[in-house]
């Protein structure tokens, strides 16, 4: 889960910090750990926990430079071409890495699919971008990167409320080693914030744990239930191909919707209409879809380049990670995955 993303996250309840903006020098990171601790203790974290979690604490400067590189939002109308993207997201290592997987958790698979319905390629390709299947999970001390992060301050109660989550996850039985992930707090195979662990992790296999770190079951239900919490509706697809005639004016048809968060993503979608309607304009679906799904046209580079049109389902790719490029690139590696 990327930070865009982790900003977009809605906080857990607070105790009373110092209020934002104070500037991490008002108060010492020490002091400001002390209060994070206290807030961890009075939400129930037992205090052997928080003493092996909180041990030797420094804050991470490599950890507040990454956070203050993060760019702001975009000041210009255009997009970077999506080809380019989907190329180097969607190459041969990465299908052949899921198709892999697929084989081997085939059982598992159809399990949880039969449980979320939620399709075995869909989760295979997140676990794929998130973490090249768990082969890329990040290094970070979460401990000492989400402190950091709350004691710098641009998203104070964001991060302070993911530290108290995650000495939760931590009082589950995991050890500080076990709980590293990205610099922004999230970890394991599927990218997780402390609190969307707390929320949605899944025992998977029936062991009485749900470790998304390591067990594939475990990881694999976790997104499901992400999926399902998020209102994946079975038996749609995300998106099939469109062919679109020449001279059709997709702009015409652009959504007048506007998207509470992630606007330039949303915005980039046209109206809601169902296939038949969309053949009525002459835009001919590749693939058949389901009698009366509605559907959104995607164009994303123009005249010339493929289309696709988007179920609901595209959407909850997206509340994953709010990235066209990333929902594209994840239905594109799930179809591949699936063939």
């Amino acid at each position: 889960m990327t930070l865009r993303k982790i900003l977009a996250f809605t906080a857990a309840s607070m105790l009373t910090l110092p209020a934002a903006p104070v500037a991490a020098q008002e108060l010492s990171f020490d002091a400001y750990v002390q209060l994070l601790i206290a807030r961890a203790r009075a939400e129930g974290v037992s205090e052997a926990t928080l003493q092996r979690m909180t041990a030797g604490l420094q804050p991470n400067d490599r950890v507040i430079r990454l956070d203050q590189s993060q760019p702001g939002s975009p000041t210009t109308s255009g997009y970077p071409a999506m080809a380019p993207y989907i190329a180097t997201h969607v190459d041969d290592a990465r299908i052949r890495g899921g198709q892999r997987n697929y084989a081997a958790a085939r059982s598992e698979l159809s399990r949880i699919e039969r449980e979320y319905g939620v399709p075995g390629e869909i989760l295979i390709a997140i676990w794929g971008h998130e973490t090249a299947y768990g082969a890329v999970k990040g290094g970070f001390d979460l401990s000492q990167s989400l402190a950091t992060l709350a004691w710098e301050g641009r998203r104070r109660d964001l991060f302070a409320g993911e530290f108290v989550a995650l000495m939760k996850v931590a009082d589950k039985g995991y050890s500080r080693s076990q709980l590293q992930g990205s610099w922004a707090g999230a970890f394991g195979n599927p990218q997780f914030l402390p609190s969307v662990y707390l929320r949605l992790a899944t025992d998977g296999d029936g062991d009485g744990r749900a470790d998304i770190m390591n067990n594939r079951a475990d990881t694999l239900a976790s997104i499901a239930n992400y999926f399902r919490d998020s209102g994946w509706r079975s038996g749609q697809p995300w998106g099939v191909r469109a062919s679109v005639p020449n001279g059709f004016d997709v702009d015409r048809y652009r959504t007048e919707l506007d998207a509470p968060v992630c606007s330039r993503v949303h915005g980039r979608h046209s109206q809601y209409k169902t296939a038949e309607e969309w053949r009525a304009l002459g835009v001919q679906p590749q693939r058949s879809l389901p009698q009366g799904t509605l559907v959104s046209l995607f164009h994303p580079d123009g005249p010339g380049t493929p289309a696709w049109l988007l179920t609901s389902n595209y959407r909850v790719i997206l509340e994953y990670n709010c990235s066209n490029y990333y929902a594209m690139s994840v239905g594109l590696l799930a179809d591949e995955i699936a063939r």
